[in-house]
């Protein structure tokens, strides 16, 4: 086996705003996700919450929860790779159209789809997509906390929010780190899956260099080491975040 890579040489720069690309991708999908993944496990871990006093409210968290599963289910149950594809084809020309958008409209509307149609739709795809997971993460991390540590803490006058901020969830998140950093990590390869799209990011700039020489051993290696270099880093600085030793299983 030849390997050429002095046919990467002057493809530095695309690899770089490649790995920049990936990088901003990766961060706003997790940040994103994460944050619907929090509201989504509280609501359906509100299953085991006292039931509230208002009829109306009570109703409302019964249709809150049954949204809930039906959004996990579909982003859980169904291909990123189409969800990316259903996302930019048909949710991103409802959204933000030239003639009508919901949320954009007019000469601004094609503008920003110029210039970041493809990175919002990557970004929205991952992100509902991760929070999918990730709220499924927080309902297995809230219902591994004994069930006794809440009913203390309602004992003592603690409403339900207060007894998840200062009781389970403290104690809970710990529990969720490996799991979530699972998750970061499969961010950072499925975000692979964007360049279907024609987003700059690494697979796009590896599949440039190949068409290009017709080689494929060289540009796919390059970016199988940086995606390796992102997880381990990851995986690293996640490490200080873990429960210790003496505190696991606990």
């Amino acid at each position: 086996m030849d390997l050429r890579w002095n046919i990467l040489a002057g493809y530095g720069p695309l690899f770089a705003s490649g790995l920049w690309m990936t990088v901003q991708l990766t961060i706003v999908a997790i940040g994103a996700g994460l944050v619907l993944g929090v509201l989504l496990g509280l609501v359906s871990s509100s299953r085991d919450a006292p039931a509230p006093k208002s009829l109306p409210l009570a109703w409302a968290l019964k249709g809150l929860r049954a949204v809930t599963l039906a959004y996990v289910t579909f982003f859980r149950g169904t291909p990123l790779f189409v969800q990316i594809l259903l996302v930019h084809f048909a949710l991103m020309p409802m959204l933000i159209h030239p003639d009508g958008g919901l949320l954009l409209a007019g000469e601004a509307a094609r503008e920003f789809r110029q210039a970041h149609g493809a990175f919002f739709s990557g970004a929205l795809a991952l992100s509902l997509n991760a929070g999918a997971y990730i709220s499924e993460i927080f309902r297995a991390g809230i219902q591994s906390i004994h069930l006794g540590q809440t009913q203390a803490a309602y004992s003592l006058g603690l409403t339900h929010a207060q007894s998840m901020r200062h009781v389970v969830l403290p104690q809970a998140f710990r529990r969720m780190m490996p799991a979530l950093v699972n998750e970061g990590i499969t961010l950072i390869k499925d975000s692979s899956l964007v360049s279907a799209i024609g987003l700059a990011e690494l697979a796009l700039a590896a599949r440039t260099v190949a068409g290009a020489y017709s080689r494929y051993w060289e540009p796919y290696l390059a970016i199988s080491v940086l995606y390796l270099a992102l997880t381990m880093l990851l995986s690293l600085l996640a490490k200080r975040l873990e429960a210790p030793a003496h505190l696991r299983g606990r």
